[in-house]
């Protein structure tokens, strides 16, 4: 054994000590830390990992494939492939009524999740508080504190849908306040937010100087309407870095291509730790999703359908069996609230999964308001969701005869 060897395994210090303080205090994921304990189980039913079961549709691989034998291998520009930056540009312009400039105010990148990240490296001074409505999506807090920011929970509620309200968003400002991370439709909730709910919003950003991350990763999973960017709404587009790309409704997780939008400085900001990070999203990635977006809108509609169906089927099942369920607009997932078993989020999940066989995520990893909820995704099939509930309603039966 070589000195350097022995000194490190004779040392007291424990190797976390070289770890950056804010990286070793940051928590695992919740929702990652409970699927680990399904295993390989194949009795369990997953309602949990918010990915679709679809496979990405062939001609959108095939035009993957048919590039690889090209030898289409290389790097592309640090922002992305232009036809996909001007793909995007149309689609968003067509869709959603916001039109960016594909080549000053659009960056291809790592999925949605390293749009965040660039995001917020880019705009946090240490001690920025960042605003996050919760229940939220897992990454936005930790991030956040990697960044040297301090993220600030803004509570949400099943009597208002679990919608942002702009007394609540109101109540939670100070003169540290720098940046809005809103995600609709939500992820766990379902939540969406409509042109008039933005309104209110609006205001409060521009009465204390805003800047706003809109995660819009669910845009295309809307059942109640047209989706509504928060970009849209009037003066906000220059201050709104959009977030989105094609892991949810093209079915395309794995492939990780995301993309982000904004004003031509913000967004240049961010491609300098773009290129100095990972220099550009997967080539043959990129091929796939500009295919989905020129030739690929009817597998996503028709994937969206199947999803709007199976919807309405988790919602009626949960309030079948007695758990109170708000309707869920957007996204593939149902937060029914298990408060009425007496039990904590943690202990419900725990429970299901051992004793029903029914994996779900406790609504508390989730932030503020999620304790007493249970995320379930229903991004699987009409089987499997249909047993999930039978196996549910017999547990809360027993549950009821326990007390």
């Amino acid at each position: 054994m070589n000195l350097k060897s022995e000194a490190f395994t004779d040392s007291s210090k424990a190797m976390s000590s070289y770890l950056s303080p804010l990286v070793r205090e940051i928590p695992s994921s919740g929702i990652r830390k409970f699927f680990d304990l399904v295993g390989g189980n194949k009795d369990i039913i997953t309602l949990g990992v918010g990915e679709p079961d679809f496979t990405t549709p062939w001609h959108m691989r095939e035009a993957c494939v048919y590039s690889l034998e090209r030898g289409f291998t290389s790097y592309t520009s640090n922002a992305g492939t232009p036809e996909l930056r001007e793909a995007i540009s149309e689609y968003l312009n067509e869709q959603f009524d916001v039109h960016y400039d594909p080549k000053k105010e659009i960056i291809v990148t790592v999925g949605g999740s390293e749009a965040i990240d660039l995001a917020l490296r880019a705009l946090i001074v240490p001690g920025d508080e960042i605003l996050v409505p919760e229940p939220c999506y897992i990454s936005y807090s930790p991030i956040t504190s990697i960044g040297g920011g301090i993220p600030v929970g803004i509570e949400t509620f099943a009597k208002d849908e679990f919608k942002l309200t702009a007394e609540a968003l109101e109540a939670q400002i100070t003169p540290k306040s720098k940046v809005l991370i809103l995600c609709y439709p939500s992820n766990p909730t379902g939540a969406t937010m409509t042109y008039e709910d933005w309104l209110p919003i609006a205001e409060v950003v521009e009465k204390h100087d805003l800047i706003v991350i809109s995660d819009e990763i669910y845009a295309e999973l809307n059942y109640d309407g047209k989706h509504v960017s928060f970009a849209s709404v009037p003066g906000m587009m220059d201050r709104t870095i959009l977030v989105s790309g094609f892991s949810k409704a093209f079915a395309m997780t794995g492939w990780r291509i995301g993309y982000t939008c904004g004003h031509p400085d913000l967004i240049a900001a961010m491609l300098k730790i773009h290129q100095y990070t990972v220099m550009c999203a997967p080539s043959m990635g990129q091929v796939a999703a500009l295919e989905g977006l020129q030739n690929g809108l009817g597998e996503k509609d028709r994937m969206v359908e199947a999803y709007n169906q199976r919807r309405r089927l988790m919602v009626d099942g949960f309030r079948e069996i007695g758990l109170e369920c708000h309707e869920p607009r957007g996204a593939f997932y149902v937060f029914p609230s298990i408060q009425s078993t007496g039990m904590s989020s943690d202990e419900f999940a725990q429970r299901l999964l051992t004793e029903a066989k029914v994996a779900a995520v406790p609504g508390n990893v989730f932030g503020l308001g999620g304790e007493g909820y249970l995320r379930c995704s229903y991004a699987t099939s009409v089987s499997q969701l249909t047993e999930a509930l039978d196996r549910i309603g017999h547990f809360v039966e027993k549950i009821k005869k326990e007390g």
